[in-house]
């Protein structure tokens, strides 16, 4: 004879095999379980088209308010019997939980209370379900209430990527995205210009709330007598390097003078754990958020104070371009701050033009590359974006092998000191392309292998040097500030870290910069969308590779590559006229038209 119980939530006719269950499931499967493993309903016999009468179950729990019972017992006050049809009447009940609830094998009887309660949720539930549906249908017409802010905070959360799943973007058909997500946004017009992109990648938007210690009192060398020129793009805020060069017997003595923040920084302290938590500045449109507290600028940026603390690197370099030694220590300058486009006037700098020329070329001679692809500067000034191409002014020529002058003594420093440093290194790129035209310069680029940065030496063949170490931004980049932190514990005497713990800064450190770069990517890209959508455009670009009958463009006015279907033949390099015809700003693209 054949029980009824149930298994997994479904009723099955069970029969003792030895220590055993044999049970018959729905469907007609058998499968053997113990006893243990299923719920008793009936003794039987029994079957499983199973069909609960209409039962008195008001009038039953009227009675039972509170008390335990057994489902047997359940089933006789609900139904009037205990058959395999009301005890598994009674199981469905205490599994629907109204007024019922199954603990373990038996059944409680809810109070008036908890009944009540259940049913005052139920009828909130159903009503926040009706106010959401009323909303979505708002969503759809696109005419927003007051009530309706919440469903858009959940969009807008998946938009900045500090959710995954939305309900609301679910129940209006939409995939659950941060694109599509945007894409709402923008048209339900809650959102017309905001840049989601570096929230999106989780980047602090403020900057670090910590405190500056004073200047540690220390010997340092006074150059004050000597000039220094801070050069950089006039809106720089945080200038940290600073150079001057003179003419010599031997050839050249050639002063960088770098912001001291190691001075300041620590290793370990709270914020050297900050600036690598950060990684380097994040520079967007919108403004520039700082890895360093901002005191730490107005401290040590090279020229915003009358004298200057700073890291000095002394470099003797001769005719051909050589650096024939160096020299390392901390010391006072005295800085003008200039332009680029100043820096042409000054004729105190043309030793550091002949210096730079020589020694971009002895750099090209062993290997290196110098690509010269537009770039502009995107800016946010109050509503109006402003996009300015960056003039190719010689002095950046100037500053630029300057730094790598300064980076190149260091790393040979460190090497030749065992100094365990973050040494930036480049693998030779897959292919060389020859000619200066933009289209072999944008094969150049393609071809060239990523930067990396490591805890032991290598060359940088991009560079066309043998060792290279970024030095001159320690306000800007977190491993230039390692870097510097090294440079100290050597100079005085202390342990430095070890290759270990470099190693871990150069991980972390290079994580959180490649966020900051794609922020800064897409954030330029968002911007330049934006003014291409508010003001149009017509302008030229440079066809630089050909796809089957897609061209890929460089429109130097905008900083901007785009493809476009070529309606006729164009040779590389071509300059032609094109038009803007939409873009799609969730997914940063643009669609341009030959003209």
């Amino acid at each position: 004879m054949a029980a009824l119980v149930v298994y997994k939530g479904r009723p099955a006719l069970a029969v003792e095999k030895g220590d055993r269950l044999e049970l018959t499931l729905p469907g007609g499967s058998q499968v053997r379980v113990r006893p243990k493993d299923v719920l008793w309903l009936h003794p039987g016999p029994a079957s499983l088209e199973l069909s609960p009468p209409e039962g008195e179950e008001e009038a039953a729990w009227e009675l039972l308010q509170g008390q335990v019972v057994e489902l047997k017992d359940l089933a006789e006050l609900v139904y009037g019997a205990y058959t395999p049809d009301t005890a598994y009447g009674a199981y469905l009940l205490a599994q629907r939980g109204e007024r019922f609830l199954l603990e373990g094998e038996r059944v409680r009887a809810r109070t008036r209370e908890e009944v009540e309660a259940r049913l005052e949720a139920q009828r909130q539930r159903e009503e926040r379900e009706r106010l959401f549906q009323e909303g979505i249908r708002r969503l759809r017409e696109g005419v927003l209430a007051l009530e309706d802010r919440p469903l858009v905070q959940e969009v807008e959360a998946v938009a900045l990527g500090e959710r995954r799943e939305s309900r609301v973007l679910k129940a209006l058909g939409l995939p659950e995205t941060p694109e599509a997500a945007h894409a709402l946004l923008l048209r339900l017009g809650v959102w017309r210009r905001e840049n989601p992109h570096p929230r999106r990648l989780g980047l602090a938007l403020s900057p670090p709330g910590l405190s500056v210690p004073p200047l540690p009192e220390e010997g340092r060398v006074d150059l004050t007598h000597l000039p220094a020129y801070a050069i950089d793009d006039e809106e720089s805020q945080d200038p940290d390097d600073a150079v001057f060069a003179e003419r010599v017997e031997e050839g050249f003595r050639l002063w960088v003078h770098v912001a001291d923040v190691a001075a300041l920084v620590e290793p370990f302290s709270p914020l050297d754990q900050e600036a690598m938590r950060r990684g380097a500045n994040l520079y967007l449109p919108e403004g520039t958020v700082p890895m360093l507290p901002p005191g730490i600028t107005e401290a040590l940026g090279l020229g915003l104070r009358e004298v200057s603390p700073a890291l000095t690197f002394a470099l003797w370099v001769s005719e051909e371009g050589e650096v024939l030694s160096e020299e390392v220590f901390p010391s006072w300058v005295r800085v003008e701050r200039l332009s680029y486009r100043e820096a042409l006037g000054v004729a105190e700098l043309e030793a550091l033009r002949e210096l730079a020329l020589i020694f971009r070329r002895r750099r090209l001679a062993q290997g290196g590359l110098e690509l010269r692809l537009p770039e502009v500067k995107v800016r946010l000034e109050g509503d109006e974006v402003r996009i300015r191409p960056l003039e190719a002014y010689e002095s950046r020529i100037w500053v630029q092998e300057a730094m790598h002058l300064a980076g190149y003594a260091a790393a040979h420093l460190a090497y030749r000191e065992g100094l365990p440093f973050p040494f930036a290194t480049q693998e030779s790129p897959s292919r060389r392309v020859e000619g200066e035209t933009l289209s072999a310069m944008w094969e150049q680029r393609k071809a060239l292998k990523r930067a990396q940065l490591k805890a032991v030496p290598a060359p940088h063949k991009g560079l066309g040097l043998p060792l290279y170490a970024q030095v001159t931004s320690p306000l800007r980049r977190y491993l230039d500030l390692v870097a510097h932190q090294q440079l100290r514990a050597w100079l005085k005497g202390e342990k430095p870290l070890s290759q270990e713990e470099v190693l871990q800064r150069v991980g972390a450190a290079e994580a959180m910069a490649d966020l900051v770069r794609e922020a800064e990517r897409r954030s330029k890209l968002h911007w330049v969308l934006v003014y291409l959508m508010e003001r149009g455009y017509e302008g030229y670009g440079v066809l630089v590779e050909r796809r089957g009958g897609q061209g890929i463009f460089l429109l130097p006015e905008l900083g901007l590559t785009a493809q476009v279907a070529l309606d006729r033949p164009l040779p590389l390099d071509a300059e032609v006229r094109l038009r803007f015809l939409e873009a799609d700003l969730p997914r940063l693209e643009a669609r341009f038209a030959l003209i």
